[in-house]
This record gives structure tokens, sequence and C-alpha cells, in this order.
């Protein structure tokens, strides 16, 4: 299954996914004016980044957003960076938060599990109902497709919806439950379910607790770096240093606008990024 192989990825690498959210403002002078195109532009940047930190690095994170926003040629780069992580061999998760009506997410699942925009996870909003999660289902059914469904976000508004009271716990301890117990026909030998959520680490005074409740779900933990969140606070989302990969997006891929050098010694600042996060995050303690 392929989240086994997330787990033994993240046991040889690390905790640590890297968020390709490639914005052009994030990109050096000398790549936009070596290509032509919008699409190689992104993508060789992206390569970069992604050579750079193969071997420390257990899954990449595409915000189809970040993509979008150029258009066709912005999706180019999409499609091109996930060809290149699939030719090498990594594991990728392709943020689009699709959520809608079962002949919709049927269409959604076809193109984000095929094709062009195939990837190894795509991320899930469930808060128009499990009907908008099932039609994935048939994906996951074969073993090599993962999901990982918003269950308590990191963002301030979170608190709108996502903590509401209902009966008397929170609205996101609902929707964790439903995924717990959907999840359970997918668990593979690693423990974890290929239904994961996503979990903040912003709000670490719940972490211990969904840790625990949710044993058979694998965490993406968005939140870490330029969100508040730290080592500390992700790792309490951990079983025993794996169960989940923690996300960071400008702290990796623009690290080397901290230096006067940066340009010079891209792979070098970008790499070291990685090796800090991974290491403040507790690997190989």
């Amino acid at each position: 299954m392929i989240i086994d192989r997330l787990y033994d990825e993240v046991e040889k690498k690390g905790n640590v996914c890297v968020g390709l959210d490639t914005s052009l403002d994030y990109i050096p002078e000398k790549i936009k004016k070596k290509y032509k195109d919008i699409d190689e532009v992104i993508f060789q940047f992206n390569k970069k980044i992604i050579d750079c930190t193969e071997d420390i690095t257990a899954i990449y994170k595409l915000q189809i957003a970040y993509y979008e926003a150029y258009g066709i040629r912005g999706l180019f780069g999409y499609m091109k960076t996930l060809e290149y992580l699939r030719g090498i061999n990594a594991l990728s998760i392709g943020d689009v938060k699709r959520g809608d009506i079962a002949s919709t997410a049927d269409m959604y699942a076809k193109a984000h599990f095929e094709g062009d925009f195939e990837t190894d996870f795509i991320t899930l909003n469930p808060y128009m109902g499990f009907d908008s999660i099932t039609p994935y289902f048939k994906y996951l059914d074969k073993g090599n497709k993962g999901i990982f469904v918003l269950l308590r976000t990191s963002n301030p508004g979170a608190k709108d919806i996502e903590y509401l009271d209902v009966g008397g716990k929170n609205l996101y301890y609902h929707v964790g439950d439903k995924l717990e117990e959907m999840g359970k026909k997918y668990i593979g030998k690693s423990g974890y379910s290929l239904i994961g959520a996503v979990v903040g680490g912003t709000h670490t005074d719940e972490a211990i607790e969904i840790r625990e409740r949710y044993k058979d779900m694998y965490f993406l933990i968005p939140g870490y770096g330029a969100q508040g969140a730290g080592g500390k606070d992700v790792s309490l989302y951990l079983n025993e240093g794996n169960g989940g990969v923690v996300n960071s997006s400008r702290g990796i891929i623009t690290a080397y606008k901290n230096y006067e050098d940066g340009i010079k010694n891209f792979e070098k600042y970008t790499r070291e990024a990685v090796l800090s996060m991974r290491e403040d995050i507790g690997y190989g303690r």
C-alpha cells in the first residue's frame, strides 16, 4: 500500500514534506531569464529544489492554486513537476482540497489520480458531507492512492466551523470518528490507513488527544514555520517519530533569500533548511 511506502520513507528520510507552493516571486531572476515559458521557469525551479532534497524529504506537496494562478502554463508546470517526481520514484501530494457532490467528485478523482495531474495522495474537504469523499475510494481499493481529509486545520478561521459544539463534542471530532471508521478497510502493514487527516500544527492543546484518538490515521501537518508552529509542537502529532509528515513551503523554497550569496548557493541553503527542520522535529533522536 502507498501508505506503507510513505511510512518507510519517513523512517529513512524524516518527517519533512516540502511544499512546492511556487510563486514567481520566489524564483531567482536568472532562472526567469533563462527560460521563456512560465511552465518551464516553474518546473526548473521546482526541479532544483527536488534534486537537492530528495534524499532527505519523505514527500512533496504541490498546492495547486499556485499553479492555477498562472493559467494553462502554470498547470503545465504542475504537470511537469508531478511527472518528474514520478520519474524519480518520489512521493507527492496534490493539495487540491476538493469537496463536491458525488458525480463531480468522480471527475475530480479521475483528474488527480489519473492522467496529467496524477499524484499519490490528494487533499479533500469533507464539510459538504461524506458522499463527497466516497467516490475516491475506488482508487483506494487498489492500494496505490491515498487521501488526506481536512480535519482540524491551522488557520484562525478553523474555529468558525470545525469547533462548533455538536452533541457535546467539537464538529471535527465527528468528522474524524467517521473517517477513522471508514479507514479501517484500508489499513496497511504499517498500521496506518489510506484515509489520513490534515491536522494543523498550530493547535497544540488538542494534539495529544487527537493523536491518541486516531491511532490508525496518518497525519499531514501544516502550520510549521511561517504559521507559527515549531518542532516540539508538531512532534506531538507523531507516534514514535512516525505517523505524520510536516509541511513547510516558504521556509524551505525561499530559504536562499536569507543570505547574500543565496542565489549562488541556492541548493546548499535549501538543503540546510530541510535538515534544520528535520532536526527541529526530532528525527533520529
